[in-house]
C-alpha cells in the first residue's frame, strides 16, 4: 500500500480514487483537492501507472476500515453486472466507520431520453476526451475503444433507483443520489447513518 504522510502538522485524510485513469488532480471533486487529502490511485490498467494495480472488486491491498473516502468516477459501469455487488462491498469494507463513497456514472434514464428522442449519435456534451454521444454513454467511449483501450467498454448501467438499491445492499446506511449536468448521477453513500 502507498505510505501515508505522517506529518503531524497537517491533518491527513486518505481517499481511494477507484478506477483513477489519467484524471489530473485539478479534475477531482473540490473536496479532494484540499491538500489535507492524500490520494491512493487504483486502476486495472497498468498504462495509467496507478499506485495499486487492481480491479475495483478486489481491494485486498487496502485494510478494513482504513480510508476516509472512496471516489469512483465513471468506473462502475465498466464492470460486468455480477461484479458490481463485490465492488461496492469492497468500497464499504475499506471505509472507516465515518467514511463515505462518492460515485459518479452515466444516468441511463437520462441517456434513454436521448435515445427515445432520436439523438443516439448526436453530441450530447464535450468532455476532456472529446465529444460524447448517447452511444458512448451506453457502451463506452468509442474513440478510446477504437484506439485499442478495451478497458473503456461499458458492461452495465444504472439509473438512480438501481444505484441507490445497490449501495444499500452493499451495507451503506445512508445514500443520496443527485442528477448531474452531463447525463450523469452522483451518489453520496455513507458507511453509517449521518457518519456515526
Amino acid at each position: 500500500m502507498t505510505e501515508i504522510d505522517s506529518n503531524p502538522q497537517v491533518a491527513c485524510c486518505v481517499f481511494v480514487n477507484l478506477g483513477c485513469g489519467l484524471t489530473p488532480a485539478h479534475r477531482l471533486p473540490p473536496i479532494f483537492r484540499d491538500p489535507r487529502w492524500q490520494e491512493i490511485r487504483i486502476d486495472i490498467d497498468p498504462d495509467v501507472k496507478p499506485d495499486i494495480l487492481a480491479s475495483s472488486e478486489n481491494l485486498q491491498n487496502i485494510a478494513d476500515g482504513s480510508v476516509d473516502a472512496v471516489y469512483s468516477s465513471h468506473s462502475l459501469e465498466h464492470l460486468e453486472l455480477h461484479q458490481v455487488p463485490g465492488a461496492l462491498t469492497e468500497m464499504h469494507r475499506v471505509l472507516k466507520p465515518d467514511g463515505f463513497a462518492l460515485i459518479t456514472l452515466p444516468d441511463l434514464q437520462a441517456v434513454g431520453e436521448l435515445v427515445a428522442n432520436g439523438k443516439l449519435t448526436e453530441v450530447a456534451y464535450q468532455s476532456p476526451v472529446g465529444p460524447i454521444t448517447a452511444l458512448d454513454m451506453l457502451f463506452g467511449h468509442s474513440a478510446s475503444i477504437a484506439a485499442g483501450n478495451q478497458y473503456m467498454a461499458h458492461r452495465c448501467g444504472f439509473d438512480a433507483k438501481f444505484l441507490a438499491e445497490s449501495l444499500l445492499n452493499a451495507g451503506f446506511k445512508e445514500v443520496r443520489i443527485q442528477k448531474g449536468a452531463c447525463f450523469d448521477l452522483w451518489a453520496y453513500a455513507y458507511k453509517t447513518r449521518n457518519g456515526y
